[in-house]
């Protein structure tokens, strides 16, 4: 649903009796449109995420901990000085619009006490986040908005806020029955929830349609009863009376609300939270992670689309001109055939019937001829013809299973990127390709400095370790000098995906279960963790190989075990 006028009264009733008198320790922007205050208060320590962007608009108390870039950006800086330090004193919503306003107790560089406040504006794509003096006077915005943006409203430094520009509808919270009533005559044929949404502001379609279900009317048929419905949902938003849902459809969630949710029946799975925060925090949590990397790796998903394209157009060629090369046996037989008849033979000739003394049966076959060269010169002509498929197939054999290799490791790669999160994990990545040889095609490392990451690590029920690559580079790090030759190596068959070592660490052998848990794993790190069953091949690194000169990521392996799993995630540790 849309992050409505009623989810932000419900959401800004929650944080402020959570986080009045909370303490900002630090501030960051893991994201160019995402804030995040780090509060300490009597209750403990909290998180508080505002993102400000155009698809998933939201602010929320979070458990997501993301990676903050190397630079910090300018609003961040700005808000690190204004901030850091400062007590929050209130939290409320402005009117019933979907703006927050977060006042805050702080100091100035020489300790005497400001008042400073950070609207938050949750209102898709005009969202935005503005900080403040105590008089309303603009320190710092976000996204600036001036003259050629908007000429309603203009959002820079040194200007005084304002609310956004009000809409042409009435207030559901203030609205009256003899007001509602008489609206609901003017429009005896409209929907329910077409009704409300055109008339009420901050209500989003969800509610609406939630509110229309409750009543199981039409407006023009039964107004009465869409009033007391109508007005059961707008009590309860006032006093606080909240239900945090989640709505799943299998393991995806799709929809959440601050209410009930009954309009989609057996079609979704409901689950309620105890809080408001934990609902969206949840909803958000996967979608962000995914959108946001592969924003920050467009470069990168484009250049492995084009030579995946390159490589796949290539690789057919080659094995066309393989498959030609099968005829060579055919030029070798001609030139011996013409050898052995060329007492019959004369120059001129352009075919000539003679028996195949290699068929059993002796057949007569024909052979074409140039009628400008000897019978000899023939001879020679398909010779020469045998000689060139013999060694064009050598060196197309060489040359597709280069271009298989290749090919193998893009989709490598590729699987590594669909996975990968943080601005750390990408630049490993880049500099993966660079030293791969596509230096030419990826963009530079949003650092100069290496930012390593570590591993996956997990373990399993009975205590082992396990430890799972994010990379081709980390596969190569945990394979061949990370794992000892009796640990144990998992990965999936015949398909990209992470490397997972089973760390022995001087206990016995695993028992069944262990050695499961592990091969679910190393389904779930791969390009088929969607599948219902995954093989995967297990053994122990001493039979691992990397071949010289191999690919990152690329290992061999004669002898192995496969077990057959549902991939699965563990709880990382």
């Amino acid at each position: 649903m849309a992050f409505d006028a009623c989810m932000v009264r419900a959401v800004a009733a929650e944080l402020s009796d959570a986080l009045v008198g909370a303490r900002v320790e630090k501030v960051y922007q893991p994201e160019k449109d995402e804030l995040v205050l780090s509060l300490h208060s009597a209750a403990g320590h909290a998180r508080l995420s505002i993102t400000a962007g155009a698809n998933n608009p939201k602010i929320c108390l979070t458990e997501t901990v993301k990676e903050n870039p190397a630079s910090p950006f300018a609003f961040c800086i700005l808000a690190r000085k204004h901030l850091t330090g400062a007590k929050i004193t209130g939290i409320r919503q402005l009117a019933f619009e979907r703006v927050i306003e977060i006042a805050l107790d702080a100091r100035d560089e020489m300790g005497f006490q400001q008042e400073k406040k950070l609207y938050a504006e949750i209102m898709g794509k005009y969202s935005n986040l503005v900080l403040t003096d105590g008089e309303g006077k603009i320190a710092g915005v976000l996204r600036p908005v001036d003259f050629t943006v908007s000429l309603k409203r203009q959002l820079l430094p040194g200007m005084r806020y304002e609310m956004p520009p009000a809409q042409d509808k009435a207030d559901p919270t203030a609205e009256s029955r003899e007001a509602f009533l008489a609206a609901a005559k003017e429009v005896p044929a409209m929907l329910t929830d077409k009704f409300i949404t055109t008339r009420y502001v901050g209500i989003s379609s969800l509610t609406a349609r939630e509110i229309a279900f409750t009543s199981c009317e039409v407006v023009g048929s039964a107004p009465e009863k869409v009033w007391e419905s109508f007005h059961a949902m707008m009590e309860a938003i006032q006093q606080g009376h909240i239900c945090p849902t989640i709505l799943y459809e299998g393991n995806r969630p799709v929809e959440y609300s601050f209410c009930e949710i009954g309009q989609y029946g057996a079609a979704v799975r409901v689950e309620h939270r105890e809080t408001l925060s934990a609902v969206i925090d949840e909803f958000f949590a996967g979608r962000d992670n995914a959108d946001h990397a592969r924003k920050r790796a467009s470069d990168l998903f484009h250049m492995i689309k084009s030579a995946r394209t390159r490589i796949a157009k290539k690789l057919a060629l080659q094995e066309g001109e393989l498959a030609a090369c099968e005829k060579k046996e055919e030029d070798k037989r001609a030139g011996d055939l013409i050898t052995a008849n060329m007492h019959l033979l004369k120059r001129g000739m352009t075919r000539a019937r003679v028996i195949d003394y290699f068929d059993e049966s002796m057949p007569e076959v024909e052979i074409l001829l140039d009628g400008r060269l000897s019978p000899s010169q023939n001879a020679q002509n398909y010779y020469k013809k045998y000689n060139k498929a013999k060694n064009a197939e050598r060196e197309l054999t060489r040359q597709v299973s280069l271009a298989k290799e290749e090919l193998a490791y893009i989709d490598s790669v590729a699987d590594a990127l669909e996975r990968a999160v943080g601005p750390s994990e990408l630049d490993e990545i880049r500099r993966e390709l660079v030293a791969a040889g596509y230096g030419k095609k990826v963009g530079k490392p949003s650092s100069a400095k290496p930012l390593k990451t570590q591993p996956y690590e997990y373990h399993t029920s009975g205590g082992y370790r396990l430890l799972c690559g994010k990379n081709n580079l980390q596969n190569d790090q945990l394979t061949c000098k990370l794992a000892g030759k009796t640990d144990w190596w998992f990965h999936v068959k015949n398909a990209p995906g992470s490397h997972v070592i089973l760390f022995l660490e001087g206990k016995e052998e695993p028992p069944e279960q262990d050695f499961t848990e592990a091969a679910a794993l190393a389904a779930y790190h791969s390009s088929l963790a969607e599948g219902a069953t995954v093989a995967v091949d297990y053994t122990q690194v001493r039979y691992i190989k990397k071949p010289a000169g191999a690919k990152p990521g690329f290992v061999t392996y004669t002898t192995y075990w496969t077990a057959y799993v549902t991939p699965k995630d563990l709880k990382n540790e």
